[in-house]
């Protein structure tokens, strides 16, 4: 029997709908054999899911998603084995530190738009947890700007649009080292939001292998059977690992199903298999 994984997940501990545990449970529920957490500049969620998984005999990986300075802005997937993952705190602190003054920026440049917005009601909506522009986007939804946390990104809060907000943050190389001097192991993520041909593709990942990259996201909710195929043969050409995910989020993006995306992604447990034999050579 086909065994399958999901990569690329988010709960309440940043900018997901579920609590770690209640992700977990449901991961294993839709038949998944194992999934990671990838939590955005925060592994607040690890424990709680790690117990999970333990509780109910389910695998389950801890990973983070960072944000990182590109011409756009560009992802980076850190994925951990063991205790590891308790080593990148420090510096997911630090980037924390920069999404809480761009957090009110955004809210600043949508009170200009006409929106009757504050930054207490984004962080009363956060309950707690990193606050995130799916927060400003719920707030938006709740005093009837927009229909859906959707439109709110599509319109006003996302690259390029009115209220978006550029983040401090590092370079791909800095991500890429910072994730290895803590034990994880770096993967690009969704490539295909970067823009680029795919010869310049190419070539960036060929910059980025240099300096430690292992992995590019190429099973992807969004990518179409061509970008697959061709990031699958980026891959091989590179010797990285092809991963991938659904970027699950819950309620806060309704169409994406965990482990299913919109229905035909299916991410093979070997690239799981691939990456815990890259975790055991860097932890002998």
């Amino acid at each position: 029997m086909d065994k399958f994984v999901d990569m690329h997940t988010h709960s309440v501990a940043s900018d997901g709908s579920m609590l770690p545990s209640e992700l977990i449970r449901h991961a294993k529920e839709s038949g998944l054999s194992a999934v990671a957490l990838t939590d955005h500049d925060t592994v607040d969620g690890i424990k709680e899911a790690l117990e999970e998984g333990e509780r109910i005999g389910f695998e389950v990986v801890p990973g983070v998603e960072i944000s990182l300075d590109f011409d756009t802005e560009m992802h980076m997937l850190g994925y951990f084995f063991g205790q590891s993952y308790l080593n990148i705190e420090p510096l997911l602190k630090r980037m924390r530190a920069n999404r809480e003054i761009r957090n009110p920026k955004i809210v600043e440049k949508l009170n200009r738009l006409g929106f009757d917005i504050t930054i207490d009601e984004v962080i009363a909506e956060a309950k707690g947890r990193v606050v995130a522009r799916p927060h400003i986007a719920s707030v938006m939804v709740k005093k009837g700007y927009v229909k859906s946390v959707s439109e709110a990104f599509e319109k006003y809060i996302s690259n390029g649009k009115p209220a978006y907000v550029k983040r401090d943050t590092l370079t791909p190389e800095e991500g890429i080292r910072a994730i290895r001097d803590a034990g994880g192991i770096p993967v690009l993520a969704h490539p295909i939001y970067l823009g680029l041909s795919l010869e310049k593709l190419d070539g960036l990942i060929a910059r980025l292998v240099a300096v430690g990259l292992k992995g590019i996201e190429a099973y992807y909710v969004d990518n179409s059977s061509d970008d697959t195929g061709n990031l699958l043969r980026l891959a091989i050409k590179h010797n990285i690992i092809p991963t991938g995910g659904s970027d699950f989020h819950g309620r806060f993006k309704p169409d994406i199903s965990i482990g299913k995306g919109r229905g035909n992604l299916r991410v093979p447990y070997e690239v799981l298999e691939r990456l815990k034999s890259i975790g055991s050579l860097q932890n002998t």
